[in-house]
């Protein structure tokens, strides 16, 4: 059976790393349960530390597979992708990413819930929810303001701008830009499994005590307006036009 998703184990670091070449990563419900599965285990084994999670050299991930989307609406898929973020809000250990290529959709949104971020030059953020007739997800209205501020927030969720490594560092959206992010995500990782894991973990929490309420109440809130807006004529509008090759006409909606 193949698997979208590589999960390797060393020295207390768990490594997934996304592995759906033909479709630049995209990520379906298998790799949303893959993801979910791997950050779950890790995150109730003792052995581990630290987690790291990766795509290919060439590309993050290019957000969620749209195929999925068009089946959810003829009611014949689920949105495997809560289950995730709600696995990566609950996981105690840390969290650290490498990203190089694209990061689009959630591909930008999950950097949010990781406790370090490391980007490689050729990286490009951009979540257009707007333009696909939708709207955020993974407590983004929450967490991108608290970490980049509301204006260039509203310049990513609104305007779905496209982010390039150095407007990430400078905005704080990533820790470093490197040439080698998961060589340098596997030393960070390496690094906390050698620290003493109750303070860590203690000291994660605590870190994360203040936006917990706000996070659970944003992801709450954005599921149901997330899903209103998949069935919406505006995401069929956006789908078919994607589909066909053509630009979405929205001025038809009030």
């Amino acid at each position: 059976m193949t698997t979208t998703v590589v999960t390797t184990h060393a020295a207390g670091v768990t490594t997934l790393r996304l592995d759906r070449p033909s479709k630049k990563n995209a990520l379906d419900g298998a790799t949303y349960r893959a993801l979910t599965d791997g950050v779950r285990a890790a995150g109730e084994d003792p052995a581990v530390r630290a987690i790291v999670i990766t795509g290919s050299p060439e590309v993050f991930t290019s957000g969620n597979d749209l195929g999925d989307f068009a089946r959810i609406r003829a009611g014949s898929g689920d949105l495997a992708a809560m289950d995730f973020l709600r696995a990566l809000i609950a996981c105690p250990k840390p969290l650290v990413a490498a990203v190089a290529g694209w990061a689009v959709g959630i591909g930008t949104t999950l950097l949010l819930h990781c406790d370090f971020v490391y980007a490689a030059p050729s990286a490009r953020f951009r979540t257009p929810f707007v333009d696909l007739g939708l709207c955020p997800e993974a407590a983004s209205t929450v967490l991108l303001p608290a970490i980049i501020g509301p204006r260039h927030a509203a310049e990513m969720l609104i305007l779905g701008v496209t982010v390039d490594a150095p407007t990430a560092l400078a905005w704080g959206l990533v820790n470093e830009v490197v040439d080698d992010p998961l060589a340098r995500a596997t030393e960070i990782a390496a690094t906390i499994a050698r620290r003493a894991p109750g303070a860590t973990r203690t000291t994660r929490a605590l870190l994360r005590r203040v936006t917990a309420a706000d996070v659970d109440a944003a992801m709450a809130a954005e599921q149901v307006a997330f899903g209103e807006r998949l069935l919406s004529a505006e995401a069929v509008e956006a789908a078919t036009a994607m589909m066909t090759k053509r630009t979405p006409d929205f001025a038809k909606f009030t």
